[in-house]
């Protein structure tokens, strides 16, 4: 497993603020339920991975507010009549948001075997090539 850092790239110049807002955003966390895996699936496609064993896909809300993925999850009462001797399985209700970056856009979401998989695509645009005229200094305009 391999971590990239902004700083490590030649072409990431200036980034290095970024990277210690994420550092510090991803250190203030405090909550780490439920845990989760981020990977690069491609070039231009990640997937967000959620341990959510437990709950339903109809427990689950996954919306985008304002360049933010959210993910909700909270479980229906249904232990009603049931005695606990032991209660190891975390059933309580959870949050967690991820920030998208510009031309990052969701592409979908499923569950199995207890986890819950968020495929995101980034798009990329055409590249544009500009050609800029050289003037001389004694001219103006």
């Amino acid at each position: 497993m391999t971590k990239l850092t902004f700083g490590a790239h030649p072409y990431l110049l200036g980034f290095d603020q970024l990277e210690r807002l994420v550092e510090r955003a991803v250190k203030s966390s405090g909550d780490s339920y439920p845990p989760f895996n981020i990977e690069a699936v491609s070039e231009n496609a990640y997937r967000i991975t959620l341990a959510v064993a437990g709950f339903r896909e109809d427990d689950l809300q996954i919306t985008v507010e304002d360049r933010q993925l959210v993910i909700r999850g909270r479980q229906g009462e249904d232990e009603q009549g049931r005695v606990f001797l032991h209660r190891g399985i975390a059933a309580r209700a959870f949050q967690r948001a991820f920030v998208l970056a510009d031309g990052v856009e969701v592409a979908g979401a499923f569950s199995e075997h207890g986890l819950l998989h968020v495929d995101l695509k980034r798009v990329v645009p055409d590249t544009v090539v500009q050609t800029i005229a050289i003037r001389s200094a004694g001219k103006k305009g």
